[in-house]
């Protein structure tokens, strides 16, 4: 069964008309930005370091993410798990900058109240979301990709795919 949703969600969602318009947008957005933070939880925050990780060696782009342990447990500490990426973008965040926000379920406070700062500071926001097609995280960027599956495994593979396929050609477009 796992097989056969892989196989629709992509022959559906990627195929689509949508994707194309979003692909591109997230491309213009990348193209603006500075420097790129990654946000995420648990399986969305591997994703993020592994991200983090090939955009600065592949395409040589300055990234961030908020996924080292002792950042995490201080901040989480000291100003609450709900505003501790928040508060973390507050001393390194700038307008010229993009934030990546991963959320399967796209309704994670940490991750909600970050994007609502990176907004207030007219950042650049990409979101990758999941799940239930009313989710909080869906509407709140520049460009909003969304995987309507509940499976978090589909989900996360298909948000990393796409992260993937943005550094492939923003790379071959910057060479």
């Amino acid at each position: 069964m796992p097989v056969d949703i892989y196989k629709t969600v992509f022959d559906k969602y990627f195929s689509s008309k949508q994707f194309e318009i979003d692909f591109n947008s997230a491309l213009e957005v990348l193209q603006k930005s500075e420097r790129i933070f990654f946000i995420g939880n648990g399986g969305s925050n591997s994703i993020c370091s592994h991200m983090m990780e090939d955009f600065a060696k592949i395409a040589r782009f300055p990234t961030f993410s908020f996924s080292d342990a002792s950042l995490i447990t201080c901040f989480s500490n000291d100003y609450g798990y709900e505003n501790a990426i928040a508060e973390w973008l507050k001393i390194h965040f700038k307008s010229t900058d993009l934030l990546v926000a991963i959320s399967s379920s796209g309704n994670s406070k940490n991750i909600l109240n970050a994007v609502d700062f990176a907004n207030l500071t007219n950042g650049n926001l990409i979101t990758l979301s999941g799940f239930e097609n009313t989710n909080q995280l869906k509407t709140k960027g520049e460009v909003n990709f969304h995987i309507e599956v509940k499976n978090y495994g589909v989900v996360e593979c298909f948000h990393q795919v796409i992260l993937h396929m943005l550094l492939d050609k923003y790379a071959a477009q910057s060479r």
